[in-house]
């Protein structure tokens, strides 16, 4: 699965003892089954403490069309961290409504996230 995110808007609070940020984003997304939008909502929350590694996790759906135009939904919890090269690797964690992908559920599935340009990332999903 692929998705492209376009971020939207960035808050943050800086702390003694590191930062919180949380970037509201939307965008698309093609898979096995179809393709489809990112639904309005999601968010990655990133935090950096002093000293650590910065972790992420961000929470969307995904609505999308399979090849015959019927709906589906994805939900993605994909945490992961920021290593020191600057690559970042997730652990997603997938809900769907469509029986074509619930094989993703039990599978256990790694993701990378990408920059694609100044105001997006292109996050990949794969099997184990």
């Amino acid at each position: 699965m692929t998705i492209h995110v376009i971020l939207d808007q960035t808050q943050s609070v800086q702390g003694a003892g590191g930062q919180a940020v949380m970037i509201l984003f939307h965008g698309t997304f093609t898979c096995s089954l179809g393709s489809g939008k990112v639904l309005p909502g999601g968010v990655d929350t990133q935090i950096g403490r002093l000293g650590q590694e910065r972790t992420l996790s961000a929470r969307y759906i995904l609505e999308g069309q399979d090849r015959e135009n019927r709906s589906f939904h994805i939900f993605v919890e994909n945490n992961g961290v920021c290593g020191d090269n600057g690559r970042i690797t997730t652990t997603p964690v997938i809900l769907t409504d469509a029986e074509e992908l619930q094989w993703m559920e039990r599978e256990k599935l790694t993701g990378t996230v990408e920059s694609d340009g100044e105001d997006g990332v292109t996050i990949k999903i794969y099997r184990g």
